[in-house]
């Protein structure tokens, strides 16, 4: 029988690591076929040019979550397309909002195309060592996504103390006491699952998802084709962010391109030599079409010139 590919699913909450997790990987796993599969609520991919590798598939599935009925045939054809491609691993990034529990349908629909060409080799999800007691709290949506992995992986550990650590951790337990638990630092760990067996026993089942057209989060792209100063842009993040699950995107400054990333309270900045014509944040909405009206607000008060959202 031919080498089937191996398939992982990536899970985990907004701003949780999974993208650094999976930088990672693919440094891990250089000189293999490697495709991915990459989906976010947003319009517009931000994920995809931070990771993009030579010799590497990427796909990208926008505007929702691969497990919502809105999606399934996208998803489903782009786990087709890597399987026509050859590859060796594929690794589906979901959204962090997406509840991952059919998860099986669309390997049962794959192998009615295809046949029996994916080895499902197990669902890993990032916890955010920080911010993960008050979410998993919050959102149906964390709990939902470590209830359905096999291999736990705690991220920004190096950002807590072992008290904390250990209450994640026993958190994790109540809600998942099968799946193995490891520690990581800026997407640094041991990648020793690459070579076990995560689904030895597959105790997780299939279930119905969350994730419908209905509950769908709202999410808004501003662009702006000016340069602000840092200082604005951080003014103009500290109104908005309390409304908003995760804001990401590329803006210029006056040190020019950054990569910006907002996780709760938390604003990231990183130097990048990303070279988009107009800058852009894509925000994913927790209080719905409400936050149009702060944001432009906000905008109008702090910067003061034009900008487009939509």
């Amino acid at each position: 029988m031919e080498n089937k590919t191996k398939l992982y699913l990536l899970t985990g909450f907004l701003g949780s690591g999974k993208t650094t997790f999976l930088t990672k990987v693919l440094e891990e796993l250089s000189g293999n076929k490697v495709a991915v599969i990459m989906n976010e609520f947003g319009k517009v991919g931000i994920d995809g040019t931070i990771i993009q590798k030579e010799g590497m598939e990427l796909v990208e599935i926008n505007r929702g979550s691969i497990f919502c009925s809105c999606l399934q045939l996208s998803f489903v054809s782009a786990l087709i397309e890597m399987v026509n491609r050859d590859m060796e691993y594929v690794f589906v990034e979901s959204s962090g909002l997406a509840d991952p529990s059919n998860i099986g349908e669309f390997l049962e629909a794959v192998e009615a195309v295809k046949g029996d060409v994916y080895d499902y080799s197990g669902a890993i999800c990032i916890v955010d060592g920080v911010n993960f007691l008050e979410q998993v709290e919050d959102i149906e949506t964390v709990e939902r996504q470590l209830k359905f992995c096999h291999l736990v992986v705690v991220s920004k550990v190096d950002l807590i103390d072992d008290k904390k650590l250990e209450k994640v951790k026993s958190k994790i337990r109540e809600i998942n006491d099968k799946a193995d638990i490891v520690e990581s630092i800026n997407g640094k760990m041991d990648y020793n699952f690459l070579e076990k067996n995560l689904m030895e026993d597959d105790w997780v089942g299939s279930e119905d998802t969350t994730n419908t057209p209905e509950n769908k989060p709202k999410t808004l792209t501003l662009t702006y084709d000016g340069e602000l100063t840092k200082e604005k842009l951080t003014q103009f993040l500290d109104i908005i962010k309390k409304d908003s699950y995760r804001i990401k995107g590329f803006f210029k400054l006056e040190d020019g391109w950054n990569q910006v990333d907002v996780v709760n309270r938390t604003i990231d900045y990183k130097l990048t030599d990303n070279k988009e014509p107009n800058s852009e944040l894509v925000i994913i909405s927790k209080i719905g079409p409400q936050i149009i009206k702060p944001i432009f607000n906000a905008w109008e008060e702090i910067v003061g010139e034009e900008m487009k959202l939509r």
